[in-house]
């Protein structure tokens, strides 16, 4: 059956042995008072809570899903209670603005208490998530009033946020929208639309929801520079602070998933709701960006929850079931056979596995860092740089975090055979709530877009050097350390292969623009090997020097998995290389409508 433990003593290796996170608190005013003991604290009732109140709901909310009635959405037995409960212990305010009622806590925190929601429950985790994302928008964005109105409340848990991008006609491409906001004379608004796909947009949990909805003014310029952002609430809200009447954003229906079921994905239609604006006039799309690019590390973190998740809960079942006898010979001769983790295609399968998530959490962090560096350092240059960091490595989180997700979630169902395709064992259910991963907040090709066109090809590879040069600088400064040496000489020339197929391609689509389209998915699997690559060296560099004396055989272990990657996993980097470089010219070649039928 599934089974679930937070991986803490994990993710205190990356947070205080690889990143050294104390440090860079201590370094910045903003995060001085986050000490080791209140971390530890944090990690602990972090783990408690998901272990205990979360993923005990995880297969019967995956069974009896949200209801729908007349407009009103019932999410699964005993997500309210637990709702309740991380409401009152303060769990839905970890990362926000204290001046608002936040508690302040840094990302490469906070991404850690997301990795246990999404392992424990990731129908559930998606309330919270996007909760955390309209707050980070309303606080970045929105004026005083608004922000005072709203943040204590959604801190608190009393409240709930969305985000309403997509409708029926208009997915990626959002300068097609049709949603309307007419003003009004009191300096609101009247939206009216139609929304889909919208996490949350309807439940039981909270009193209010509060919907922050893209929309067009009526004299709005064409096409995405004409978009702004309104807040809608669910029910008015009065000069106190109480609830008053509703307000016309109803769900019209919810939709019937392959996964997630226990979260609600609702059809959202505003019939002239009232709302106010949020920030500047046709400016609406970078307000919500700042919620999308959050949301998108948080929808990575996704991908990696449900591959830690299915990994202990396959390495469970691999310690119970007993299958033939190991290539040597009878290793359990007390046993009518021996567990099937003796077998080496069994071994390659979980080494695969744990080497994905145990880099991903990782690069969850790495990301995190940044995040923490561009809001909180003192210094302008440092903060430039992460902020640029964060915009070069966002879409990679998002897309080769899932991508792997999923991969993990299938690699370890491989492992329980014919059970894994049984509901009763819990494999199957990973991989149903890892595949809508790949497709919301920008699907996985959007993604690649982004990296290859935007991040990468039109500045000529800016962001891409700074990253490199962190990845250089590691190398140099290890360069007497034998221990990681043939680790550094792997990570080097995977490194000047991403180097030389940037190039390759920037070149190429200096003549013709499909290269970038092309390249673009192979290219950021690429990155993403490096990427993983540069981590394990990290990790190695740290916990190779401590394998020795180690009683526990926690950092040996560590050591034999990159041991694997790097000599398994790595090599993969050479073929991606040469799909990028194999150009654009065979994916355009066939005609349109050879495609279809006759």
């Amino acid at each position: 059956m599934a089974k679930y433990k937070a991986p803490l003593r994990d993710m205190r290796f990356v947070l205080n042995e690889v990143f050294e996170a104390d440090k860079l608190w201590a370094a910045m005013p903003a995060t001085q008072e986050v000490t080791p003991d209140l971390v530890d604290a944090i990690l602990e009732e972090g783990a408690k809570v998901t272990e205990n109140e979360l993923f005990p709901l995880n297969r019967t909310g995956d069974e009896e899903g949200c209801q729908f009635s007349d407009g009103d959405v019932t999410t699964p037995a005993g997500f309210k209670d637990a709702y309740n409960l991380m409401a009152e212990s303060g769990w839905m305010g970890l990362g926000g603005n204290p001046e608002m009622g936040g508690q302040g806590m840094p990302k490469m925190l906070t991404v850690l208490f997301e990795e246990m929601l999404y392992s424990a429950n990731a129908s559930f985790a998606l309330y919270p998530a996007l909760n955390s994302g309209a707050a980070l928008c309303l606080d970045n964005h929105a004026d005083e009033a608004m922000k005072e109105q709203l943040l204590p409340a959604m801190y608190e848990g009393r409240w709930l946020g969305t985000m309403c991008l997509t409708e029926p006609h208009s997915g990626t491409d959002l300068g097609l929208i049709r949603t309307k906001a007419e003003p009004n004379a009191d300096g609101s608004y009247k939206v009216s639309g139609t929304k889909i796909f919208i996490t949350g947009g309807e439940h039981d949990l909270c009193d209010n929801i509060i919907h922050l909805v893209l929309a067009k003014l009526p004299d709005a310029p064409a096409g995405s520079r004409g978009i702004s952002l309104f807040m809608v609430p669910k029910f008015l809200i009065n000069e106190d602070g109480s609830l008053g009447e509703r307000n016309p954003a109803f769900c019209g229906s919810i939709e019937h998933k392959m996964g997630i079921k226990g979260s609600a994905t609702c059809v959202m239609n505003f019939d002239g709701a009232q709302g106010w604006m949020i920030g500047e006039p046709n400016k609406g799309l970078a307000c919500m960006f700042t919620m999308m690019n959050y949301e998108r590390l948080s929808i990575g973190i996704q991908g990696l929850g449900l591959g830690e998740v299915a990994y202990q809960s396959a390495m469970d079942f691999a310690q119970e079931r007993i299958q033939s006898r190991a290539p040597g010979g009878a290793k359990y001769p007390e046993k009518a056979a021996d567990n099937i983790l003796v077998h080496p295609d069994v071994r390659r399968m979980a080494l695969n596995v744990r080497a994905f998530n145990e880099a991903g959490r990782a690069f969850a962090s790495y990301v995190a860092m940044q995040l923490d560096t561009s809001k909180y350092h003192e210094d302008e240059a440092t903060r430039k740089k992460a902020a640029a960091l964060v915009a070069l490595l966002t879409p990679v989180a998002k897309s080769y975090l899932t991508d792997r997700g999923l991969d993990c979630t299938i690699t370890a169902q491989q492992i329980y055979g014919g059970q894994g395709y049984i509901r009763e064992w819990g494999a199957e259910q990973y991989v149903r709530d890892a595949r809508i991963a790949q497709i919301y907040e920008g699907t996985n090709g959007i993604q690649a877009l982004d990296l290859m066109g935007r991040k990468v090809v039109s500045n000529n590879g800016e962001y891409l050097k700074l990253f490199a040069q962190d990845i250089q600088d590691f190398i140099e400064s290890n360069s007497d350390n034998a221990a990681v040496q043939p680790y550094l000489e792997k990570l080097g020339a995977s490194l000047e292969t991403l180097m030389q197929v940037t190039g390759n391609v920037i070149t190429r689509a200096k003549d013709n623009p499909a290269e970038v389209g092309a390249a673009s998915q192979n290219y950021l699997d690429l990155f993403g090997l490096v990427t993983y690559a540069y981590l394990w060296a990290r990790m190695v560099a740290v916990a190779a020097p401590k394998a020795e004396a180690d009683t526990s055989g926690f950092y040996s272990a560590k050591v034999k998995v990159a041991n694997y990657f790097f000599a398994r996993i790595l090599p993969e980097a050479a073929a991606l290389a040469a799909q990028v470089n194999a150009g654009a010219d065979t994916l355009m070649d066939l005609e349109e409508e050879l495609f279809y039928g006759e």
